[in-house]
């Protein structure tokens, strides 16, 4: 895994060939991390990990400048190793739960977001009802930017706030912007 840009920018961190988490590209991560830096200035904001995997996204957030943010991470290998990379990098920006994202969606009453990325698995049969759970539940704030990672089968261009698709290989990230 390597972070790309930023304070953090050009460190690497093996990940255990154990782990069952597809993360996504360096090549789709940095394309989609320099669009949606055209957007907004990550300086400050606030920022929701879901399905955080090895933590990847959630480290180039912090590396880019988010004051907070919070990894969502079901499973124990990988919420361990998330937690071991933020102790190596120092920081304490990050907030870790180890739960299902979809529990931490109902109960984030009082929580929103500036960026929400989620990296779901493919296979996850609530798949296509997660943006519209997001949407729904009214933790992206005014401006926010919510990407969501997902196979070129699901069409999200008809929900709220959809602003685009963009493909790089055989990544699809589908990007809603409240306004």
């Amino acid at each position: 895994m390597r972070i790309i840009s930023g304070k953090y920018g050009r460190r690497r961190f093996d990940v255990p060939t154990s782990f069952k988490a597809r993360p996504t590209t360096d090549f789709a991560k940095e394309n989609i991390f320099n669009v949606i830096g055209n957007w907004l200035d990550w300086d400050g904001l606030d920022a929701l990990d879901l399905f955080a995997g090895t933590g990847s996204i959630s480290f180039e957030l912090l590396s880019r400048g988010c004051r907070k943010v919070v990894a969502v991470e079901k499973e124990g290998l990988h919420a361990s190793f998330i937690s071991k990379v933020a102790n190596e990098l120092k920081t304490e920006d990050l907030t870790l739960i180890r739960g299902d994202a979809f529990r931490y969606i109902q109960s984030a009453r009082r929580e929103s977001f500036d960026f929400i990325f989620a990296d779901p698995p493919y296979q996850l049969k609530e798949l296509p009802g997660i943006p519209s759970l997001i949407l729904e539940r009214n933790i992206l704030r005014y401006g926010g930017i919510f990407v969501m990672e997902h196979p070129k089968v699901h069409d999200f261009s008809s929900l709220p706030y959809f602003d685009q698709r963009r493909v790089y290989g055989s990544v699809n990230f589908s990007i809603f912007i409240r306004h």
